[in-house]
């Protein structure tokens, strides 16, 4: 059975462009279309006819240098005395996650008979490889009981660990422990596979460089291979218990059995069963304690959720909106900075603001959870936003992570959050600069609140992602484009400046102007204010969409 012969199973290929889907070229060019990519596709769209055209690409040769670095490995002694090598590309986590693909019963049925296969071969995950299964729904669960599935997965490692947002979201946990020493230590480029639907830089795990999304039935097979540095439709995933070689084609589930299993195995009343009172919730849910009262009672010792700082000081009436002046730069940030890198969802790294936060509140590391789940403490919040480890700033080269320089004393390198503290308390507004793509990826609020409670007045980009511009002014921050074909580059700006940014005060006088001049040292230019709509200018009007809706419903 041809592994290309299934786009529906094949979701995504590997460093060495091995597995594709084989969608006729017409939707190909459709697809180009509508998501234009920076690299060309890894296979064959010519006029060439067969299967052939339709496989990979074949790409350029590494360098050398290239290759003696991924050959470089290195040995890992675990716990129990088993003891392996690994190097760059190694597969360190392997997750089947994600509502999205985990709510396809095809994928997630052609997942576990790929993992029946291969254990009936005698195959094994490899042991640094860490895996897991997190389904969207409880019903994979019951349909994979039915199916008699179960034990294949488990074999191979993927036992259930939970329902919902996992390692898609940062939820990973740690790698296998003496794995994790060796990637740090060797600065090793190791990579998670995951049926997710994001892959952005630090995300899934601040020991994992890279991120692949694969449909599940890749995940097994990678977790079988153990590297990324695999061609899979010609190297072999390992040997059966005959020695023999195994590929990916000899395990790999027709459509016709997959299609067999489900019909088989799963019923609308499994559905009906697991859903039937989704909203009770279990015993540790119902045994919350529920305040009651007409107010929240905030709880100040909490670490989970704090009273926010969103209407301190707010007047019935909004303030005249003022000019910014005297301000510093806080961050210089180059193109396709994420949302997750300004405010990352992940784990809470001790020696970052946010764990020493957390410490000092006597909450210890293995308790520090993740910053997606302390969403409800902008303490915790503001520490961690710009925090990503793989954040890049300009402003201190050399580094990576929230590190930046505080002008506002002898320009040393600090983290970004003890700058902000130190601008706030001298009154110094903040800028960031940002290259193209500013604010890509997941929609998340945090990261718009987390850069105004930094202190940051105006964000100075080439592009936007649309939802992420809306969401700075949602928070009283201005979304300011440099001129067309311009660039912090171009202009010559270094980030050292101090900004002046004037005309936003004609947003007083019920006009939003197209333009605001700009004005750092020498240089002075006029930037879009990408403000684009009457409702947006009313947000910034009052400092943001939570104070334009109280005051709204305090006027009623």
């Amino acid at each position: 059975h041809d592994v290309a012969d299934d786009p529906e199973l094949v979701h995504n290929g590997g460093a060495s462009g091995a597995v594709t889907s084989s969608n006729e070229s017409g939707y190909d060019e459709a697809d180009a279309e509508s998501f234009p990519a920076s690299d060309p596709p890894a296979y064959k769209t010519d006029d060439e006819s067969g299967p052939a055209s339709r496989r990979p690409a074949e790409l350029p040769a590494a360098s050398s240098d290239a290759s003696a670095r991924l050959e470089k490995r290195f040995s890992v002694t675990l716990e129990d005395g088993a003891s392996f090598e690994v190097g760059h590309g190694a597969v360190a986590i392997a997750a089947i996650t994600s509502c999205t693909n985990t709510s396809n019963p095809s994928v997630m049925i052609g997942a576990a008979l790929l993992a029946k296969r291969a254990v009936e071969k005698g195959l094994t995950s490899k042991p640094w490889v860490k895996t897991t299964l997190a389904p969207g729904s409880k019903v994979v669960m019951d349909y994979y009981e039915r199916a008699g599935l179960t034990p294949y997965l488990e074999k191979l490692g993927f036992n259930l660990v939970g329902y919902g947002c996992t390692t898609c979201i940062g939820n990973s946990g740690p790698l296998i422990p003496e794995v994790s020493e060796v990637v740090n230590e060797q600065d090793l480029a190791v990579v998670s596979v995951l049926s997710g639907n994001r892959n952005f830089e630090g995300r899934i795990n601040p020991d994992i460089k890279m991120n692949y999304l694969a449909s599940p039935p890749l995940v097994v097979a990678y977790a079988l291979a153990g590297s990324m540095d695999i061609d899979l439709f010609n190297e072999p995933l390992g040997q059966d218990t005959s020695g023999q070689d195994v590929f990916l084609k000899d395990i790999w589930p027709s459509p016709a059995e997959v299609e067999e299993v489900v019909a088989a195995s799963i019923t609308s009343e499994m559905f009906t069963k697991d859903y039937a009172d989704v909203f009770t919730g279990d015993e540790r849910w119902q045994s919350l304690p529920t305040p009651e009262g007409d107010t929240f009672a905030w709880d100040p010792e909490s670490t989970y959720v704090r009273k926010p700082p969103y209407f301190e000081s707010m007047s019935r009436d909004p303030e005249p909106v003022t000019d910014i002046v005297d301000a510093r730069v806080l961050a210089k940030l180059g193109d396709s900075v994420t949302t997750d890198h300004i405010s990352p969802a992940g784990a809470i790294k001790k020696d970052s603001p946010a764990g020493r936060y957390l410490a000092e509140h006597k909450v210890e590391p293995r308790e520090f959870n993740s910053y997606g789940s302390r969403r409800g403490n902008h303490e915790v919040m503001i520490r961690g936003t710009f925090a990503n480890i793989r954040l890049r700033n300009q402003l201190a080269p050399g580094t990576e992570g929230g590190f930046t320089r505080n002008f506002a004393g002898d320009g040393e390198v600090t983290s970004i959050y003890e700058a902000s503290e130190v601008y706030a308390a001298r009154g110094i507004p903040l800028v960031i600069l940002a290259g193209k793509e500013y604010g890509s990826g997941s929609s998340r609020d945090w990261a718009a609140k987390g850069t105004a409670l930094l202190g940051v007045r105006a964000v100075l980009a080439e592009s936007y992602e649309r939802i992420h511009r809306s969401n700075l002014i949602g928070m009283g921050v201005l979304p300011l484009q440099y001129p067309e074909g311009q660039s912090a580059e171009s202009l010559g700006l270094t980030g050292e400046e101090t900004f002046e940014i004037t005309g936003v005060t004609e947003l007083n006088e019920g006009r939003t102007p197209a333009t605001v001049k700009v004005k750092a040292a020498d240089v002075e230019f006029d930037a879009v204010l990408r403000i684009d709509t009457p409702g947006e200018a009313n947000y910034y009007r009052h400092g943001g969409i939570m104070q334009y809706v109280l005051r709204n419903l305090l006027s009623r």
